[in-house]
């Protein structure tokens, strides 16, 4: 295996489109590295692409928030601006593996590892966020919910990696949140997940609301009649209700040792209605 530290993004694309054999990028490694020691994969090329200027920032922009494909977990959580406005997104994060395992483990890796129970991606779709991609054919962004397309692929062509996540701004009266159910108190996977966003009128209605399920399908869902649900509501128990309902007709789950169908189609309901109450809770400031 080689290794390279590209002190460019440009680099780093030339890097991956002239390798004709397997390669990783290498950020916070907390995935890749396992899978290397497991045996799981055997890269000829890995890009380490901490070097690179600015992977490890988080700037402010339009209102929003920008984080560097190589910023970790313990950064963001750490980070007081994007806390205050996405908590569901840096609560999602920092469920993440340990404390160790929050030093180094990112955005960009939980979400290119591409797995249905990556804590932060239902987070990160609820909250609309969109990744910056840098390739051979330029720079394009794309919704975080278009860059996982099964368990373990991405929508990344050769040659292309993340470099950045946004977080956009978002409208006033407005929360996140986010929930899983694990078999063990901490250090685990998602058996189910859900990542709520929602924003109230004047009057206390929901006037918009995304709800996005981890752990159920290949790929996290975003539940537009869950969603639908709240709208136009305060929330009140019919409207939960309704919320529970589309959640559970939207799960595809497997059975495993971990959680049958008929279980994770049931939580998947139960936590999204918790999820929405606490970011109503937030979206009224308390």
């Amino acid at each position: 295996m080689r290794y390279e530290a590209p002190r460019t993004v440009q680099q780093a694309v030339e890097l991956l489109q002239a390798e004709s054999g397997l390669s990783r990028v290498l950020a916070g490694g907390t995935d890749v590295l396992v899978q290397l020691r497991s045996g799981m994969a055997e890269p000829d090329l890995m890009v380490d692409i901490k070097r690179i200027d600015g992977m490890k920032s988080i700037t402010a922009e339009d209102g929003g928030f920008r984080v560097g494909a190589a910023v970790s977990g313990a950064e963001l959580g750490e980070h007081a601006g994007v806390t205050a406005l996405w908590p569901g997104v840096v609560e999602a994060m920092e469920l993440i593996g340990s404390t160790q395992v929050q030093g180094r483990a990112t955005l960009a890796g939980n979400l290119c590892n591409a797995s249905p129970a990556a804590d932060s991606v239902p987070a990160m779709i609820a909250a609309e966020a969109t990744v910056r991609i840098v390739g051979p054919g330029g720079t394009r962004d794309c919704p975080v919910a278009e860059v996982a397309t099964a368990p373990g692929k991405t929508s990344l062509g050769k040659g292309e990696l993340i470099a950045s996540i946004f977080l956009p701004a978002r409208p006033a009266r407005s929360g996140d949140a986010y929930l899983r159910f694990i078999p063990r108190t901490e250090m685990d996977i998602a058996v189910v997940s859900a990542g709520v966003n929602l924003t109230l009128g004047s009057d206390g209605t929901c006037s918009a609301a995304r709800v996005v399920l981890g752990a159920v399908a290949p790929t996290a869902v975003l539940v537009a009649d869950a969603g639908a649900a709240l709208v136009g509501s305060r929330l009140d128990a019919a409207a939960l209700d309704g919320l529970a309902a589309a959640c559970s007709a939207a799960c595809r789950p497997i059975d495993d040792k971990r959680g049958t169908v008929a279980y994770r189609t049931k939580v998947a309901g139960v936590l999204a209605k918790r999820a929405a109450l606490i970011a109503a809770d937030r979206a009224r400031g308390s």
